[in-house]
């Protein structure tokens, strides 16, 4: 409860959770708009002008004809969401969000409340009227959204209230999400908790006073009333709660001026912090309900696959085969919803976010390459082929998400019962996915099943007395059937916008996964997508874009794009060896450093001071991991790396520089930090994985199986430079060398024929190796028979007028590469 004065405003007794609700009613335009202008009011009028729409009271004649006119250019499949309908089918109100861009605001163009989008317009109206402002903030695919929307929002008795005492502004999270982050922290310092729809109340400066998420339409009726009279009686007690307010927001966003240590042993605690927190029964990282935290799962295979740390491989795996099992998992189509419910990752909050399937993605190669289990290299597959199938559109860029709702309920799409079996598929086989995903007569949601795997592949393989590849072969193709009779149900609705960081974080994973697997489609996938944001993300002036929606780019991009960006360009780079994408990703870099760190106080904004017009009460920072790592911290590793891939002492000092700023927060509580820390690891020993850099990015070596035994590692520099040979003539030199972590020259080991030269720098012959060296080796096995084997390559890079210093490098190669 938040008390200003003597009274006080109520938050308790909002409704959390998931529920079935009936969704809006949407009709495809019938006719051409009739239209009759109201400036007084949100509610239709009467007799002979209730037939008439109503577009956005109190704007200009402009604004109105744009409106009428983006109306009339929807065409007929447009479909108006909503409950308002004239006679001969138009939507009844049309307000100020039909020409957004953006799917969750076309969502609500046709409320009847007189929705602002975040902008100038909004805040100078407040100001004038003297009105406060009511901001709500959600996505397109957020069911609580859809039930506030459906409860409060297209209700006219509350519309009036909302039209008659408040300037109601609407936000894609998604789109700003500079400014959701601001609000969403006052929310949860007002009220302990989060989510969305978030409702705020601000004052005209955009100062928040009052705030919280889900409220049911009595509770949110009251709330109206009592701010309004509030804002009537104690007007100077709610600017000061403002003002209160925003200075604990500009605190919560500035980092510490205090520089700690930050080295190997706090990296090590942070390792610990995260292993003490998980649930030994059912994986994961918390309670109900429960996150995949894949930032955290990152970095605790990071450190494994680093030094070997078994427990926290183990946590991690562990994870990785719950959640896989789990309800979370859509067992049948491939991908992930965004959260369970539960604790035991059963049932889950149906939403599907590409972001999820990003990182997921990522987290389950990783998982393959540490363990070799094929299911986690099958879940990983199963990801990525559910992105290609339903979240690419036809450039190949990627969707943001898809609804949990569908039919009027959430989650009907995805649950089965035994009859859905019978129906769909053969006796036997009916009989097998019931027991394969644990469909009953009982269920586990609402009389019905969503499916998981009760019982590992193993065990029912033992069962039916048939081998577990066998057995593998029957759930896939049975999977196979059951999605083509899904397919044929009504689908969730899709958010077709897309969004550049996360299309980023997807080219990131599809890249890596090419790596893995050696599939080419995902390397053609990675590269396609990031072609298309390369040649369409940007304005006409040249600035990165955040969003594009049916053909139209807009909104500036915020800090978090150019670094999810720059690290997809990095891991194609990686991939491909093709420079053009290192050139790209410097230039983000550079662009994203010029416009968003905070030479003062350290770190990176998340967007500029003023959004649309709109000053924000203070600039906020995307400091901890949540759903996505944080735009500091991939910005860490994109500085890290191309320190790394150009030997540009710049990046390392501006790395250096975000860890002294970030190294009070890290010592404190690390715990949201994990994907920041995992860049300060590869920085302080080197990055893991088989493409490693060398002699400041003059030296690329690979390390690749070429047969059960064999392995080839391939050296390519720049040109004028060379690596001296494995004999070189004179005893002074660095020879090349391969050799396992004790230091001892792998067997079988086979160089290539040295060139002999002269060079500038002095007169007597030296043995070379130029462009394009390939060594082959016996491969080593692991002491812990992992599947993945650290080599150790040395070498000194020079050209014809200096040599830089040795260097080692340990490069880890995949016995499950072919």
């Amino acid at each position: 409860m938040l008390r200003i004065g003597t009274l006080a405003i109520s938050a308790s007794g909002i409704r959390s959770g998931s529920s079935a609700v009936s969704g809006l009613v949407v009709r495809s335009k019938k006719a051409m708009l009739l239209v009759a202008i109201s400036v007084s009011g949100m509610l239709p009028l009467s007799g002979q002008a209730a037939e008439k729409a109503i577009i956005a009271p109190g704007a200009d004649a402009s604004v109105q004809e744009a409106l009428q006119e983006k109306w009339r250019s929807m065409g007929d499949d447009y479909q108006p969401r909503t409950e308002h309908f004239l006679d001969n089918g138009d939507p009844k109100y049309i307000n100020r969000l039909m020409v957004e861009s953006s799917p969750y605001l076309l969502q609500h163009a046709h409320n009847p409340v007189n929705w602002y989008p975040w902008g100038d317009e909004a805040f100078a109206i407040a100001k004038s009227e003297e009105k406060p402002i009511f901001l709500s903030i959600g996505y397109a695919t957020c069911h609580w959204c859809h039930v506030m929307e459906r409860e409060s929002f297209e209700d006219e008795a509350i519309a009036e209230l909302m039209n008659k005492y408040f300037i109601s502004i609407k936000v894609d999270r998604e789109q700003l999400p500079d400014v959701d982050a601001l609000f969403m922290t006052a929310v949860t310092m007002m009220t302990g908790r989060g989510g969305w729809p978030m409702s705020s109340f601000l004052d005209p400066d955009g100062r928040p006073f009052f705030g919280g998420t889900y409220f049911p339409p009595d509770q949110f009726t009251s709330l109206l009333d009592r701010v309004s009279l509030l804002w009537a009686t104690e007007h100077d007690a709610i600017l000061e709660q403002a003002n209160t307010i925003s200075n604990a927001l500009q605190s919560a966003h500035t980092l510490s001026e205090q520089v700690q240590s930050v080295g190997d042993d706090l990296i090590k605690r942070a390792a610990s912090s995260a292993v003490s927190r998980f649930d030994e029964e059912f994986g994961g990282f918390s309670r109900a309900p429960k996150f995949p935290q894949e930032s955290t799962l990152l970095f605790l295979m990071e450190q494994a696959r680093l030094s070997g740390d078994g427990r926290a491989l183990e946590v991690a795996e562990v994870t990785l085969t719950k959640m896989a099992a789990g309800g979370i998992h859509d067992q049948i189509g491939g991908g992930f919803h965004r959260y369970s419910v539960d604790h035991e990752w059963l049932v889950p909050h149906f939403e599907k976010m590409l972001y999820n399937q990003a990182n997921l993605a990522r987290a389950y190669v990783l998982g393959w390459l540490l363990t070799g289990k094929q299911d986690h290299a099958e879940t990983a597959r199963g990801i990525l082929e559910y992105v290609l199938r339903e979240m690419t559109n036809e450039n190949g860029v990627f969707y943001s998400a898809t609804d949990a709702d569908s039919e009027g309920g959430e989650g009907i799409f995805f649950i089965w019962d035994n009859e859905d079996l019978e129906q769909a598929l053969t006796p036997e086989d009916a009989s097998i996915a019931a027991e394969l995903w644990g469909v009953d007569e009982v269920g586990n949601f609402e009389g019905h099943t969503v499916l998981h795997r009760p019982q590992s592949l193993e065990e029912i393989a033992k069962e039916r007395g048939v081998t577990v590849d066998e057995m593998r072969n029957h759930r896939s193709r049975i999977a196979a059937l059951l999605w083509q009779v899904r397919a044929k149900r009504e689908a969730p609705i899709r958010d077709d916008k897309i969004l550049t960081g996360w299309n980023g974080l997807m080219i990131t994973a599809f890249a890596e996964a090419y790596q893995a697997f050696d599939e080419p489609r995902y390397l053609a996938a990675a590269t396609r997508a990031a072609n298309h944001l390369l040649d369409t993300a940007f304005s006409d002036q040249g600035q990165l874009q955040r969003s594009q929606f049916n053909g139209v780019t807009s909104i500036d991009a915020k800090q978090v794009d150019y670094a999810w960006l720059a690290q997809a360009l990095l891991a194609l780079y990686d991939s491909s060896g093709d420079k053009r994408w290192l050139t790209q990703a410097v230039e983000l870099t550079d662009t994203m450093i010029e416009l968003f760190r905070d030479v003062e106080g350290g770190g990176f904004f998340m967007g500029p001071p003023v959004v649309s017009g709109a000053s924000l009460v203070t600039r906020p920072k995307d400091l901890y991991d949540a759903s996505t790592p944080s735009g500091n911290a991939v910005a860490l590793r994109v500085l890290a790396r191309l320190y790394a891939r150009t030997g540009e002492a710049r990046y390392e000092s501006e790395a250096q520089e975000l860890i002294d700023a970030f190294s009070a927060s890290l010592n404190e509580q690390s715990g949201g930090f994990y994907y920041f820390l995992t860049s300060v690891s590869e920085l302080l020993n080197g990055e893991t994985g088989q493409t490693r850099y060398a002699a400041k990015g003059i030296v690329r070596a690979q390390a690749q199986l070429i047969s059960d035994q064999q392995v080839a590692i391939t050296i390519d520099l720049e040109e004028g430079w060379h690596i001296n040979s494995a004999k070189p003539l004179q005893d002074y030199l660095i020879a090349t060398a391969v050799t396992d972590q004790q230091q001892q020259p792998l067997k079988n080991i086979r160089y290539p024929e040295p060139t002999e030269r002269v060079l500038g720098f002095q007169s007597e012959t030296l043995s070379l190796y130029d462009d394009g060296v390939v060594i082959t080796a016996e491969l080593p096995v692991a002491a812990d028979n992992t599947p993945l084997v650290p080599i150790e390559l040395r070498l000194q890079a020079c050209s014809d007028e200096i040599c830089l210093a040795p260097e080692t490098l340990t490069l880890h190669v995949s016995t499950l590469s072919l």
